[in-house]
């Protein structure tokens, strides 16, 4: 199973394993991640699974979907490496995959 890092805003690291097919919201989820709510449970229609991707692991992510992008319109911090958790499945090569947390979740 890949290793996946979720860091909240404060620094603290949370190291998860990851099943491959299962979304990043589920797996924070799964491992007690504070910060991912998933108030939606993965339906893409509330972005508590606000997270921020950067390089080199958003270059190897699916493009935003038009709802993502809508969604992400309410969030507090958007940036152009926000993304919502629950639109990203684990694969292999997303080995050591490091997710950043905004504050507003906290």
């Amino acid at each position: 199973m890949p290793k996946i890092v979720f860091i909240d805003h404060l620094g603290t690291r949370y190291e998860t394993e990851a099943p491959v097919g299962r979304n990043l919201m589920q797996v924070a989820l799964d491992h007690g991640v504070p910060g991912i709510l998933g108030d939606c449970g993965g339906a893409c229609s509330c972005a508590t699974c606000h997270g921020y991707i950067g390089e080199p692991w958003a270059a190897q992510l699916p493009e935003r979907s038009a709802t993502e992008v809508f969604m992400l319109e309410a969030v507090v911090d958007e940036r152009p490496d926000s993304r919502l958790c629950c639109q990203i499945k684990v694969r292999p090569e997303l080995e050591g995959l490091v997710v950043r947390l905004p504050a507003e979740q906290a």
